[in-house]
């Protein structure tokens, strides 16, 4: 692999690309001195965040009566998750020692003028995520299922998405491709999702609308497919355009997983019919390691970054979360769990269409004297948080913007089970 060429230009635009960090070229790295170790891991934040894994077990073995198989299929995909975990946490200073030779690395633009903004961060990081997390999924497919099982093609076809996804989010990294690119590959990748999907495309139409259209449920055929192909382009771009602080990009993704756990959990013990349980459980098994390796990174990431994640990450992410979501036919509610994403898309349009001007990287404005950030007026949730809220430190702006995210997750819930008996 050539070393990084990836030069920041004043007449590029790139509004995808909002990662805070300013890519730099190194010509010849035998010349210079090695590089520090990174920092290590920040422990007692992750086991902080473990503990909100209480509840999530606790609704597996006490609070509903899972089937035995289910059950098992499902701790043997956490124990191999958790082994993931240390594996990835040992993998990531390994591997950015590589990065950092090969020249993929980069400043924190958020501490310009600052001596922590002179530090060079490897990145692209995710790779090793990618990496451990396919091994554990494939350790997970030989633990359960038979060689008869049908199961088998829903893994292999979810993973072929996955990867497609991983393979473009390295290339973006190490050759920054056009942005409009990054819009039309995810479309093809998901293509491979569509054509294996086999749940419903009907929707149940809300109570108080049965009286006037005269039908409970409407088949929407195809229409209901094109709407899981624009949710897989969406969710998998949608991750990398709400970042620029460090943890932002991972944080999110650790939210919405543990989201999507807890509901496919409560799906699995209220459904009865076994089949319908299946798709449950598998997106269960994309999750779950999702999950473990992302707090590995989350680990190294979260402020002060001694990484970055790199578009490898926030590819991967979008792709993995949107697989689950449609194999585990709750798309409907991956949409909910994706509201603040959806609100810096709607704030994003008018740079993302070219109406109004688009710099290359939309962050807010640091001050080395306070260091705090401000907002500008570019169209991102973090500015949009930053102009209302006022100058933030960038580490509490991001816990705010977590915070909001786990609101938007419950509102989610709110929507989905408590409404349930009188709106579906």
């Amino acid at each position: 692999m050539g070393r990084r060429k990836r030069l920041v230009s004043s007449s590029s635009s790139n509004p995808q690309q909002n990662n805070n960090r300013q890519p730099q070229q190194n010509n010849n790295p035998q010349q210079q001195s090695p590089d520090p170790p990174i920092a290590p891991p920040k422990w007692g934040f992750i086991f902080k965040l473990s503990l909100f894994s209480i509840p999530y077990f606790y609704l597996i073995f006490f609070r509903f009566s899972i089937d035995s198989e289910l059950r098992r299929s499902i701790i043997i995909n956490a124990g191999l998750s958790l082994a993931g975990f240390f594996v990835t946490v040992r993998m990531i200073p390994v591997v950015s020692k590589l990065l950092l030779k090969r020249g993929i690395y980069g400043y924190d633009i958020n501490k310009k003028g600052t001596p922590s903004g002179k530090v060079k961060v490897p990145e692209s990081l995710g790779i090793v995520v990618v990496t451990v997390f396919s091994v554990v999924v494939i350790l997970s497919q030989s633990s359960n299922f038979t060689a008869n099982s049908n199961r088998h093609a829903v893994y292999d076809t979810a993973l072929e998405c996955i990867s497609f996804m991983t393979f473009l989010g390295f290339v973006d990294d190490v050759l920054d491709i056009p942005w409009r690119v990054k819009l039309v590959v995810p479309s093809i990748a998901a293509l491979p999702l569509l054509m294996s999907y086999a749940g419903h495309t009907t929707i149940v139409i809300p109570k108080p609308l049965v009286p006037h259209i005269g039908i409970e449920i409407l088949d929407l055929g195809w229409i209901y497919k094109l709407y899981m192909w624009l949710l897989a382009i969406f969710c998998t771009n949608s991750i990398n355009i709400h970042a620029g602080l460090n943890g932002l990009e991972v944080g999110q993704t650790v939210v919405i997983t543990y989201a999507i756990l807890i509901h496919n959990i409560m799906q699995i013990g209220a459904l009865t019919d076994p089949e319908y349980k299946l798709p449950h459980v598998f997106s269960i098994h994309l999750v779950q390691p999702l999950l473990a390796t992302s707090l590995a990174l989350f680990s190294y990431n979260w402020y002060p970054a001694s990484v970055f994640v790199g578009d490898t990450y926030t590819f991967f992410a979008g792709m993995t979360m949107a697989v689950a979501g449609i194999s585990g036919h709750f798309s409907e509610t991956l949409l909910i769990f994706f509201l603040p994403q959806v609100l810096n898309f709607l704030l994003s349009l008018p740079q993302l269409s070219g109406y109004i001007p688009c710099p290359r990287h939309r962050l807010p404005r640091f001050d080395d004297q306070t260091g705090l950030l401000t907002g500008t007026n570019d169209g991102t949730l973090v500015n949009f948080f930053l102009r209302n809220l006022g100058p933030k430190s960038e580490k509490s702006l991001c816990i705010y913007l977590l915070v909001f995210q786990g609101i938007a997750c419950g509102f989610g819930f709110l929507l989905r089970h408590f409404l349930a008996g009188w709106y579906k």
